[in-house]
């Protein structure tokens, strides 16, 4: 059944049509107590959705929707290992990464966590070797650079978290990621390292990605020419489901780690594709964020729908994009060392959201996933908030902030504060006629030339954020916040009936790419659209 056939849907959108024509403002002076009627704290973490445009009758019948759509019982299904990813088959169960519990979570019947823990061990094994030197390089040397080389899944959690992080890493260690495939990222990096001391970590689960793996075997001849035919076995690890590929790169079996069918790439930071994080970081952080973000699992699966962090922020954002018309989200750390969660967050969502049709494959009649961007807040100020504040975008906020900053300048940290307060603040009330004609007045203008300038300074306001606040940033914070968003985003996608966990999009444009390499490598050999005759034609030209 489509979610906007239900009684529960057009009861919102009956409600919405009330909600456009309230005010923020409206909202906030009927209701002296609304911070506390619409904020939760819950795990160190403070959610503020009072500047949402929303009632406690929006709220009321936001739930009753996600209970129309049975979500208790699908995430009850996501946890107990049943196959949610349906066109591939597969349970969904990043969730078991993270398990600190001893609760078995049975796939097929078989009790994962063995498998999960005896991963975990391996790794703190390897990361423990290369920290005290008895894992070394070819020559003997023990390392000092980490190269990640990866992408989307593979790369985007893993830079997020160790920069989110950075004040916990091992300054005995320096951290490179390469994801890109022009080669410039390649290039770059390669220069900037000792081969003697460098240790490449691979990651794919197919160990066939072709940015991954053309990036990977150009480090593989870098290191051969450098130490010899035997070296990438003491200088490569990897991350991946493929063993004989693992094989005939030569990985040996105590640099694998293994990567399970259940876990989605852009889900798996918690398992051995966060070995890089582990390594920058330490394994006891590492496990700190694994801790972290089962606890977010535990409030998920119990806390009821009213004080659920999860479920209130995917039905808030379902809220926005189907019923106010929100087109994007706009996410905007007050910490620099947030500075990727933006990109993160992208892949998270848009990959998992991305969807026009349900489950059972019937197109959807309705919007889906919003469009996510963001960068952090004080750069954000001087860039796109002009668009946000007087533009004609519809784009709802999540402001996110740490009260104590990853730097020793609290002041700096303070002012920071007060401009993520104050820009909440005029996102939601804006500024009138009237307030804008007694400023302009107070500064002696002419009734002309306040006429004339009090459309240019008006600010509608109204515009509906959310304030994540939490006390400091950490392992365990980060871990949290983590999981609030992928929870948030499967809670989305129960509303709307897709599968949140597939790509089939992605998929497409990987086949395309292979089949067009031989073509733009030699122009005019192989097989390529007529469509690209022509610009094909440049390349050859301009090869030549």
């Amino acid at each position: 059944m489509l979610a906007n056939t239900t009684p529960e849907w057009k009861a919102l959108e009956e409600h919405a049509r009330v909600m456009r024509d309230r005010h923020l403002r409206d909202l906030f002076a009927e209701d002296p107590n609304r911070f506390e009627a619409f904020s939760r704290s819950e795990l160190n973490l403070l959610f503020d959705f009072s500047r949402q445009r929303v009632t406690h009758e929006t709220l009321r019948l936001l739930i009753a929707l996600a209970n129309a759509r049975a979500l208790r019982t699908r995430i009850d299904a996501m946890f107990a290992g049943e196959k949610i990813n349906n066109t591939e088959g597969r349970a969904v169960l990043h969730t078991a990464l993270r398990n600190r519990s001893n609760r078995p979570v049975l796939v097929d019947g078989k009790d994962v966590m063995p498998e999960v823990r005896a991963s975990l061990e391996k790794m703190r094994n390897f990361v423990e070797g290369i920290h005290s030197g008895r894992i070394h390089g070819h020559t003997g040397k023990t390392f000092t650079d980490i190269v990640n080389i990866g992408i989307g899944g593979s790369d985007l959690g893993i830079v997020m978290a160790t920069e989110a992080l950075a004040n916990y890493r091992n300054r005995n260690i320096r951290l490179h990621f390469v994801s890109n495939i022009d080669g410039v990222q390649l290039a770059d990096t390669l220069e900037k390292i000792d081969p003697a001391r460098t240790l490449f970590v691979v990651c794919s689960k197919t160990f066939t990605t072709l940015e991954t793996m053309t990036n990977a075997q150009q480090a593989r001849q870098w290191i051969v020419d450098r130490l010899g035919e035997g070296a990438p076995a003491r200088h490569f690890a990897a991350v991946s489901t493929n063993s004989k590929a693992m094989d005939a790169f030569l990985i040996p079996p105590q640099n694998r780690f293994t990567m399970w069918d259940w876990v989605g790439g852009r889900y798996s930071v918690w398992s051995a594709v966060g070995l890089s994080v582990a390594l920058a970081l330490g394994m006891d952080q590492f496990e700190l964020m694994l801790e972290g973000g089962y606890e977010m699992d535990e409030h998920f699966r119990a806390a009821p729908f009213e004080n659920n962090l999860p479920v209130l922020m995917g039905l808030l954002g379902v809220w926005n994009r189907n019923f106010l018309g929100m087109d994007s989200l706009a996410v905007l750390p007050y910490d620099q060392r947030l500075h990727r969660l933006p990109a993160y967050l992208q892949q998270l969502e848009m990959e998992s959201n991305g969807k026009g049709v349900t489950l059972d494959g019937t197109p959807v009649g309705y919007d889906t996933c919003p469009v996510i961007w963001g960068e952090p807040g004080s750069n954000a100020q001087h860039s796109f908030f002009q668009l946000l504040h007087q533009g004609t975008a519809r784009v709802a906020l999540d402001f996110l902030a740490p009260v104590n900053g990853s730097s020793p300048y609290q002041e700096q940290q303070n002012l920071a504060l007060a401009n993520c307060f104050a820009q909440a603040q005029a996102f939601a009330f804006g500024q009138t006629e009237s307030q804008v004609r007694n400023d302009l007045a107070s500064k002696g203008l002419s009734e002309a030339e306040i006429a004339r300038l009090v459309p240019h300074k008006l600010h509608p306001g109204n515009r509906p954020s959310t304030i994540i606040l939490f006390s400091r940033l950490g392992p365990k914070t980060l871990g949290r916040l983590i999981a609030l968003y992928e929870h948030k985003v499967f809670v989305q996608s129960v509303i709307w009936g897709i599968n949140a966990f597939d790509q089939w999009g992605v998929e497409l444009g990987k086949k395309l790419a292979n089949s067009l390499a031989p073509a733009v490598e030699v122009p005019g050999s192989g097989s390529a659209p007529a469509e690209l005759a022509g610009i094909l034609s440049y390349v050859r030209k301009w090869r030549s």
